[in-house]
């Protein structure tokens, strides 16, 4: 068996032969199109692995992607679009060039100095075709996450909350006029309402630059799961399906296992 070195090229050869005439029957029908699911999952586990502290994971799921890349830059040579080494190329100048306080005369002595160097050359970057500010975005991006990166350009030229506590009196405001919308019976108008909702408090979340929405869903997630599977393990050593429980009996239930979280 022909071995491969344990490298970016090794990585590409193997990518090669599986889309070869006698490689694999699955990767050869693959497209860029295709491959999309792979690397948006592929992701989400590489960013549950690092939030878990769990470095075998992250070693695995990091290598996942790498594969992705490879896989895609491999379609788009087929299609004799651009090959690997441009990919490479690529971001190994956009790096240089957007650190120009590192590789070039220009000097920042913090991160907010960085920043504004950043989004200086990245303006001198902006295609043609970009007619808004608010162009590039992309549309695929998770919806909270999203709404941040509208927020971040808007306040890039000055459009945003001067405080945190300004917003947390928006959010009151869109509640609301979601109850008003919610109690007229208009659920379109209720639906709509709700949405300004969670624009405001994804806002909020952008303002306190602690954690980003979606890290602060995930984390919203993971402690609803931690205690709803209590209250399965407490209704089973009962003898008591979950179906059989009075939502009194799980909620007596869901207090006990907020004061383990605490």
């Amino acid at each position: 068996m022909k071995e491969y070195s344990p490298d970016l090229n090794g990585l590409h050869e193997i990518i090669k032969k599986l889309r070869s005439p006698d490689g694999c029957p699955w990767d050869r029908v693959q497209t860029a199109e295709s491959l999309t699911p792979c690397i948006s999952e592929e992701c989400a586990e590489l960013i549950e692995a690092i939030e878990n502290k769990d470095e075998e994971n992250i070693r695995e799921e990091l290598g996942d992607i790498l594969m992705n890349v490879v896989f895609q830059a491999e379609l788009a040579e087929e299609r004799g679009s651009f090959t690997l080494t441009d990919v490479v190329r690529s971001i190994n100048e956009k790096m240089i060039r957007r650190h120009v306080h590192v590789f070039g005369e220009a000097s920042a002595d913090n991160p907010e100095e960085v920043l504004k160097l950043w989004d200086k050359v990245k303006a001198g970057e902006h295609r043609e075709d970009r007619k808004s500010l608010l162009d590039g975005i992309a549309q695929t991006m998770s919806p909270l996450s999203r709404a941040e990166k509208l927020q971040k350009k808007a306040a890039k030229v000055g459009f945003d909350w001067n405080n945190s506590t300004d917003i947390v009196k928006k959010i009151r405001e869109e509640l609301e006029e979601y109850e008003t919308a919610a109690a007229s019976g208009n659920e379109e108008a209720a639906d709509e309402e709700l949405g300004d909702l969670l624009f405001a408090v994804s806002n909020l979340a952008r303002h306190r630059k602690r954690a980003n929405s979606d890290a602060l869903l995930r984390q919203a997630n993971r402690k609803f799961e931690r205690r709803f599977r209590y209250i399965e393990q407490r209704l089973t050593e009962a003898g008591k399906k979950l179906e059989e429980a009075s939502l009194e009996e799980m909620d007596a239930l869901w207090n006990e296992a907020k004061k383990y979280d605490k």
